[in-house]
Order: C-alpha cells, then structure tokens, then sequence
C-alpha cells in the first residue's frame, strides 16, 4: 500500500470516526471503527467496524450504518478535499473480539501468583 492511500484510509477512519459518534441512532452499540480499506480510484471504501455487545446489537449497529451512509459520506466530502468521496461498505471486524477470547484464554491458562 503506497503512503498516500495509508494517509486517505487513516484520514476516513478519523472523520467517520467522528461522525458516527454524532449519529443520533439508540440501535447504535459501542462502535469502534478499526480500519478503512479505499479502492485505488477511491470509488469503495470497506469499513471495519468492531461492535461491543451480543450478536443482535451487532447486526443492528451495521444495519444502521448501512442507513447512514449517506449521511457519513456528505460528512467524509465535507471534511477532506478528495477527488471522489467514496462508496461506504460497514463490515464487522472480529479482531477485537478475538483478541479478548485469547487473552482469557490466557488468563486461565495462567497460575495465580496466590
């Protein structure tokens, strides 16, 4: 990935950041948006998204994104001077997850110190 596109993916990432947090939404779980993968021609951008809580709040968290994405993409034209605002795509990213699992996993795995 050439500098440029980290620096575009990184500059979404913060913007929708910032913009999610205004959505007004209560289906809204705890989102963290992880990642930002643009297209070359900057016509797609894939979202990861990591939602906190059972599988319902995740399903209506990305159906509401999937809503807004109008929304968050007028905010993402507003905010950076890009020569196409890209086509969001929300898709979960279970990294968090994971990585929580594994460290209880470790924690279980470990001796107490008592």
């Amino acid at each position: 990935m050439s500098e440029r596109m980290r620096r575009v993916n990184e500059s979404l990432r913060e913007v929708l950041s910032e913009a999610v947090g205004e959505l007004k939404d209560p289906r809204i779980g705890f989102v963290t948006l992880t990642g930002v993968d643009t297209s070359r021609d900057l016509r797609h951008a894939r979202v990861f998204v990591s939602v906190l809580g059972p599988e319902r709040k995740r399903r209506a968290t990305l159906a509401v994104l999937a809503a807004a994405h109008g929304v968050l993409q007028a905010h993402i034209g507003r905010e950076l001077r890009l020569k196409r605002t890209p086509q969001l795509e929300f898709e979960y990213d279970p990294t968090v997850e994971r990585g929580v699992r594994m460290s209880q996993l470790i924690d279980e795995l470990a001796p107490d110190d008592d």
